[in-house]
């Protein structure tokens, strides 16, 4: 506990510049007494802090001793202190000692408390709230991890993963792991997660040092290609969830998107979600699958 308040002091001096032993002792809720041991033990390790007794006194580093910033750009500074930002959001551990020692050094960097990260779906108690330190925490102890989970075609299951590494891709949140229950590596998507709790055990898995996210169960010949046509009231989404290459602005001021996508209830009920502003073009198939939803949609509110 003393080295960490050291360590803090040393940053809260270079941050301040010059302060008192009261100032100090307010801080670290600690007494004047220990402030001045702290204060002995710096000067002891060859930091140069001076105190200064009497009126206008106080305690600073010495004139020239300063830690050095000039290796990071300002950009770059900024970065350090937007991730770490990131990390605060999240509870991860130790992540606002580190805010602070940086917020020491990097002293333009913006205001901390400006994000906010929440893995729980709308509407949802604050019991079901995921938060990257419990999943940090399952991965480096190697605790296995337990859950309710819904796949992309609706079917819930009870699942024990040994979690090896969270994914940030595309837009979402991915845990991949051992799942025991398939008995293979697998990615689940932490927005389809719930009721997650971290078990006591451990387990000593390792991911494969050639693991890679692309699947390689299913050519990607074997993809249909669809070719999609939509309405300009819904060219907000299109951008966002589509590569600009595969957006194309046609005379007629229709938008098309060729895109290969496997022909499940994902697909049909992603492009579902666009309601009348899209249209299958091809294939023929796929057009007949979207037709005999939005048939059953009809039918349910005849």
């Amino acid at each position: 506990m003393q080295i960490e308040r050291l360590v803090q002091m040393v940053f809260y001096i270079v941050n301040h510049g010059h302060v008192t032993a009261k100032e100090l002792s307010d801080f670290f809720q600690v007494s004047t007494r220990t402030i001045y041991r702290d204060i002995n033990t710096l000067t002891i390790a060859g930091i140069p802090v001076i105190s200064e007794k009497g009126t206008g006194g106080g305690i600073s580093l010495m004139d020239g001793y300063t830690i050095d910033k000039s290796l990071l750009s300002r950009e770059e500074q900024q970065s350090v202190y937007h991730g770490l930002q990131i990390l605060q959001a999240t509870k991860y551990p130790n992540a606002e000692m580190a805010l602070s020692k940086i917020s020491a050094i990097f002293r333009n960097a913006l205001e901390s408390r400006w994000l906010e990260v929440d893995f729980s779906y709308w509407g949802s108690e604050e019991t079901e709230k995921i938060k990257l330190s419990e999943l940090q925490y399952s991965i480096l102890d190697k605790h296995p991890i337990s859950f309710d989970y819904t796949n992309s075609e609706l079917q819930k299951s009870r699942r024990v993963t040994e979690p090896l590494r969270l994914v940030f891709k595309s837009h979402a949140w991915y845990i991949v792991g051992y799942c025991r229950l398939r008995e293979e590596i697998r990615i689940f998507r932490l927005s389809r997660i719930r009721h997650l709790q971290i078990l006591p055990e451990h387990f000593e898995r390792e991911l494969p040092a050639d693991y890679s996210l692309i699947p390689k169960t299913q050519a990607e010949c074997t993809i249909p290609v669809l070719k999609l046509k939509f309405s300009p009231e819904i060219a907000h989404r299109l951008y966002d969830e589509f590569q600009e290459k595969q957006v194309i602005l046609g005379a007629d001021g229709f938008y098309y998107v060729t895109v290969r996508y496997a022909l499940n209830n994902w697909t049909l009920h992603y492009l579902l979600s666009f309601g009348k502003y899209v249209e299958i073009m091809e294939p023929a198939n796929a057009r007949a699958m979207l037709r005999e939803r939005a048939a059953a949609i009809v039918d349910l509110y005849s």
